[in-house]
């Protein structure tokens, strides 16, 4: 039998852990069927990918990071394509990081139109730019996409689009019996230990523009509370610049580097301090009560923030469209204003309930219960690629 060959490409670390999770449920459910080629990181090598090209050379958000790798990125996105018109998968799988996999979906599309190609992942164009969803349908086939509010808005341009829910979902697997005390008891906490978990961002510009006023607030959160203790959960590729930043504080703030351990770290805290995106989403799930904070560079804020067509940048707060989590963007991301709002949550067990309570439609709008969207997503994939059922 000859296998059915995808060509998977994911842009960025967050890309490469949806390509590895929708990678192991397709060879669940069609085991021997498929051949994986494509672009992506080591969630997907554990899948059994052998990237083109490493996954860093596209891994980049915001003008002062990206236009000096534009010669590169504009070079990756040539070998990408030209390699799927010489090699003519089955069919292409373009996760997430549109301005890369979107560059890609064009240039292939006009190479060789017969090649099938599905987004894995709404660019949010709903939130600014919503004209570009007619862009999109013009390359794109199918829509895979990770909120339930989404297939009705880009089925207006007529892009076939399927909902499949949000990754974070399979993310925050419930610890088992007597995992959180063992995690409290490897890093010295008591039940009754004040915890907050600072998850400043994943990429260098968050750590350069977002880092510095989180930890304005954790050291006024830290004289309130005497006995707070702060865990970071990190990433290889910015750690440096974290422990760099990290050594100008008074007192520890200790790293987390275990994915399983970061999870487990949510489910202990006592509170979160958090920079906007998918992590906001794997807090909620993991009952863990959060503050939201966001900054860019004065020039890229200065360009997008007039496209931005939505009230909230927390995604429970843009499907209950109240605000609900409390968020501070760009020039209200202040020590002060953070610290504020954290308090509360750090003291009071009410104020936690609270804020859970209200996120609780949220989360079941995500698909809380239902089956994994990583399997939603395969079925759709295998659907599109062999529709007689074959």
């Amino acid at each position: 039998m000859t296998p059915i060959k995808i060509l998977v490409v994911a842009g960025e670390p967050s890309g490469d852990a949806l390509g590895g999770q929708l990678m192991k449920a397709l060879r669940g459910i069609a085991p021997g069927e498929l051949q994986f080629e494509g672009v992506g990181g080591p969630a997907m090598a554990r899948e059994g990918l052998v990237s083109l090209f490493p996954i860093a050379d596209t891994s980049v958000m915001g003008l002062q990071e990206v236009v000096p790798k534009i010669p590169l990125i504009l070079r990756r996105v040539r070998e990408v394509s030209d390699y799927a018109v010489k090699s003519r998968p089955d069919l292409v799988v373009l996760i997430d990081s549109p301005d890369f996999t979107h560059r890609i979906g064009r240039r292939l599309r006009r190479l060789a139109p017969e090649i099938p190609i599905v987004k894995y992942v709404a660019p949010q164009v709903w939130a600014s730019r919503p004209w570009r969803a007619r862009s999109l349908a013009q390359f794109v086939d199918h829509l895979l996409a990770l909120l339930p509010f989404e297939p009705a808005f880009f089925e207006r341009y007529g892009l076939k689009t399927r909902f499949v829910g949000h990754p974070a979902l399979e993310r925050t697997t419930p610890p088992g019996a007597g995992e959180i005390d063992a995690f409290r008891a490897r890093h010295g906490l008591t039940r009754e230990t004040p915890l907050l978990v600072l998850l400043p961002g994943s990429r260098s510009n968050e750590i350069r523009f977002i880092f510095p006023k989180f930890l304005e607030a954790v050291r006024k959160l830290k004289e309130a509370l005497p006995d707070l203790r702060v865990l970071l959960p990190t990433v290889p590729h910015v750690k440096d610049r974290v422990v760099a930043a990290l050594a100008q504080m008074p007192f520890e703030i200790a790293l987390i580097e275990d994915e399983r351990e970061k999870l487990l770290s949510f489910r202990a805290a006592t509170a979160a301090l958090a920079a906007s995106g998918t992590v906001s989403t794997e807090l909620a799930l993991a009952g863990a009560p959060m503050v939201i904070g966001y900054r860019v560079g004065w020039l890229t804020y200065v360009i997008a923030r007039p496209l931005v067509r939505v009230r909230y940048a927390t995604l429970v707060n843009l499907i209950l469209d109240a605000p609900v989590i409390p968020e501070f963007v760009q020039g209200l991301c202040t020590g002060d204003n953070l610290f504020e709002a954290l308090l509360p949550l750090m003291t009071s067990a009410a104020a936690r309930e609270a804020q859970l309570a209200l996120t609780t439609p949220a989360l079941q709008q995500l698909g809380v219960g239902g089956e994994a969207p990583s399997l939603r997503a395969a079925r759709a994939v295998l659907e599109i690629v062999r529709p007689s059922g074959g």
